[in-house]
């Protein structure tokens, strides 16, 4: 990302319609659960022990649930709406353990569109390889606003 750069903006407003779908694929690795428990110095033994997992009734370590929010947040951020999002609300429901090296799919829809708001709301739904829901969410993103002389110039 070149910081003096102006990157292109996700869709604005008047470019979502209710309906609209998306889905993200993502695989849950050692590296990314690693890098969150060192981001955040959590140390809970659930997460990477799997003597410890075993006496649970998970049986063996899980994915830590902030990491799949952090799927959710990002495929705002970066695809739907796009770059210049702002999420104003989030509720997450973990309906389901994930488990290290799980496939998961999220589907994003738009639920709502609220212009005058200028807001939107997406339900996501994460189902793992087995067609199991391990994740329900609603998500208010403020979708980018810009300035009207600068729309043109910037958006495509």
């Amino acid at each position: 990302m070149d910081i003096g750069k102006l990157n292109k903006l996700g869709k604005t407003i008047n470019e979502i319609e209710e309906g609209q779908t998306m889905s993200v694929t993502e695989a849950i690795e050692d590296d990314q659960i690693l890098l969150y428990l060192g981001l955040t110095n959590d140390a809970n033994p659930l997460y990477v022990q799997h003597d410890y997992a075993q006496k649970t009734v998970y049986e063996q370590p899980i994915v830590p649930s902030v990491l799949l929010m952090g799927i959710v947040t990002s495929t705002v951020s970066k695809h739907f709406p796009g770059p210049g999002s702002h999420i104003v609300n989030l509720s997450v429901n973990f309906v389901e353990a994930v488990y290290h090296y799980e496939m998961l799919t999220f589907l994003f829809e738009v639920i709502k569109v609220d212009k005058h708001k200028e807001d939107m709301t997406l339900s996501v739904e994460a189902v793992n390889t087995e067609g199991k829901r391990v994740l329900d969410a609603v998500v208010i993103v403020q979708p980018p606003m810009v300035y009207k002389e600068e729309s043109e110039d910037n958006h495509e």
